[in-house]
């Protein structure tokens, strides 16, 4: 079994992540791994669970999470009773803790041998498996109690790896980093001379100087002390020009005879230099993947329905900020053409051939995530992945470190996942949309039919993926007047046959959004042509499907998560009003008619359901 303390506390077994539920559980898990083996007792799990007061069933509760805990976990763990406490024995786990440990030992020793290059190797592996605070998911008593000396240990491991770049000559890529540490850290003396260093080696012995002034002023007036042997020689050193970087010291790291040669993995999709209607979220995309301040990772969320231009303002503001990540771009598409979930188990392979890892063959899961945030650590990366459908594809497939930055594109939300900005992309207006369809008929044929421009625009909604269709079909056939095209779209009962050209169909990429709607989910889908283009309320959904109104409510939910309807306002009590799409409401009238349900819903109850949700029955207004 695998077990992580260093950041949420998490259990997997061979089956894959175990469902753990309760800042309690979590806590029991974490004191029985933390004891490695050794028995607990129960007044340290007393301890760890309630702190000094503990309740009057303090030892029924204790059983009763080690008996959940035992049928969470199965048969790869077993949880003992001895007669002083509780001990979980498993065969070979894999503890990330255990392996941070091995790992910083292992890079420590290698730095006072002044093995670089496996020092290197070693100390950002070890802080790669860091993924946020350590045990933060526990109670306040057990992360009292056990987070100090961890993340302690963490920081410690930090200042070997900045040594280390140090001695590897990386003071000018260092010194964003140790300038975000110092002002997080304002007592660390150690950060501060290598901050001093890293300034100075930049030729700016002026700032080095101020840096440590200032540090000696937050000692004396927090502390009451004066800076310590190790910031008091460095200072001297700045004075005297003594921290030079020594003779042969460098990038150029040697293993062996040979350099290290690292591979530039270039997986990005061809640019299609065209972003037409998007340049302010074009620009704003830039300007956050411009490389930030430490300690906040640049994860981007692009969001929105089908068809809306998430994956294309992805690709292009990816090739614009290639030079940001000369370390290299991995790209993948994280859906099957059906638009079903693609597993990231079969990405992880792609992405560490990319970046030159060859053996591969036999490998665990969890040993290719462990490899990947290993060779993805301290490198600055750009990482773009394409159609997300929830967190349990994305997680492994994050780059570890701040100086890597990723953009996901997906149709939900994807809440859970650490530190990522959302942009929320939504069809365009008229001005923007209509600049799309001239970039892609050609402007001078829509400056002539203005009217006609306009009427597409309106039929289309506003939807990127319809508009560059009707382009290309207006592009492919010079000799059609855009009226025409105009007057072919009118007819509701046709529109979506005429939005298609080639691959690109506006009906197939909806369809890719029913992949994981339930069959409430389908059957609300199926009731939106009768609920009308404009607002409604979750109550009108409920007389219309029959349904109680906290069914019609959390069906309706389901459709926005799936960006198949929006939330554009709320009603004068503050509930929500729902507004459907024109295209999708003619999607969901083609299924109706034409009696289509997405595997898996061919049951008898989604049939029924869907039956139900196309009754002729008035909305009440």
């Amino acid at each position: 079994m695998e077990f992580q303390l260093l950041g949420n506390v998490v259990a997997s077994n061979s089956r894959g992540r175990v469902a753990l539920a309760g800042a309690k559980i979590h806590t029991v898990l974490a004191t029985l791994v933390l004891a490695r083996g050794r028995m607990v007792s129960d007044g340290r799990l007393s301890s760890s669970l309630w702190g000094w007061n503990p309740p009057a069933t303090m030892n029924a509760q204790i059983y009763t999470y080690i008996s959940r805990l035992r049928g969470l976990l199965g048969d790869e763990a077993e949880l003992a009773r001895g007669q002083a406490g509780y001990v979980l024995h498993t065969d070979r786990p894999v503890i990330d803790l255990v392996e941070f440990e091995r790992l910083a030992g292992a890079g420590g020793e290698a730095l006072r041998q002044r093995r670089h290059a496996d020092a290197d190797r070693d100390l950002r592996a070890a802080l790669a498996l860091w993924r946020g605070p350590a045990l933060a998911n526990v109670t306040e008593f057990l992360a009292d109690e056990e987070r100090p000396r961890l993340e302690e240990a963490r920081a410690g491991v930090l200042e070997d790896r900045i040594e280390n770049d140090l001695a590897l000559g990386r003071h000018r890529q260092l010194v964003p980093e140790l300038t975000g540490l110092v002002n997080a850290y304002p007592v660390r003396e150690r950060l501060r001379a290598q901050l001093m260093t890293a300034l100075y080696r930049c030729d700016r012995q002026a700032d080095a100087l101020a840096v440590y002034q200032c540090g000696r002023r937050v000692l004396s007036d927090e502390l009451g002390v004066d800076p310590g042997s190790l910031l008091h020689n460095t200072y001297l050193a700045v004075l005297n020009g003594e921290l030079e970087l020594p003779a042969g010291a460098g990038e150029a790291v040697v293993l062996g005879s040979s350099p290290v040669r690292v591979p530039v993995p270039g997986m990005l999709p061809p640019d299609s230099h065209d972003v037409t209607g998007r340049q302010r979220e074009l620009a704003a995309l830039l300007d956050a993947l411009q490389p930030g301040a430490p300690g906040r990772p640049r994860r981007f969320l692009l969001t929105g329905m089908a068809g809306v231009g998430k994956s294309a303002l992805a690709v292009r503001a990816a090739h614009i900020a290639r030079p940001h990540f000369p370390d290299g771009q991995l790209h993948a598409d994280l859906a099957h053409p059906d638009g079903s979930p693609r597993s990231p188990q079969d990405v992880l392979p792609l992405f560490l051939r990319a970046l030159g890892e060859t053996d591969l063959q036999g490998a665990e899961p969890n040993d290719l995530v462990r490899r990947y945030r290993t060779l993805t650590s301290g490198r600055r990366l750009l990482v773009v992945l394409d159609n997300a459908s929830s967190e349990l594809q994305t997680e492994p497939l994050l780059p570890t470190g701040e100086e890597a930055a990723v953009i996901v594109t997906s149709r939900t939300h994807l809440a859970a996942t650490r530190g990522v900005r959302t942009m929320f992309l939504r069809p365009m207006p008229e001005d923007e949309a209509l600049a799309v369809l001239a970039a892609v008929a050609g402007p001078e044929r829509i400056a002539a039919e203005q009217d006609a421009a306009r009427r597409i625009v309106a039929l289309c909604g506003g939807l990127p993926l319809a508009l560059r269709i009707v382009g290309a079909r207006l592009a492919a056939r010079p000799h059609w007047p855009v009226r025409m095209l105009a007057r072919r779209l009118a007819d509701p009962a046709n529109r979506l046959q005429e939005l298609s050209v080639g691959e690109l169909s506006v009906a197939g990429r909806l369809w890719s959004s029913l992949a994981r709607l339930t069959p409430a989910g389908l059957a609300a889908l199926h009731g939106l042509p009768l609920l009308g283009d404009g607002h409604f309320r979750s109550d009108d959904a409920a007389a219309l499907l029959g349904w109680h109104a906290a069914d019609a409510e959390e069906a309706l939910e389901e459709l926005v998560d799936a960006r198949l309807l929006e939330v554009p306002a709320a009603d004068g009590h503050g509930f929500p009003l729902y507004r459907s799409h024109e295209l999708v409401r003619l999607f969901a009238a083609r299924l109706q008619a034409e009696d289509r349900i997405p595997e898996p819903a061919a049951s008898a109850r989604i049939t029924a359901l869907a039956a139900r949700s196309v009754q002729p029955c008035r909305v009440p207004a």
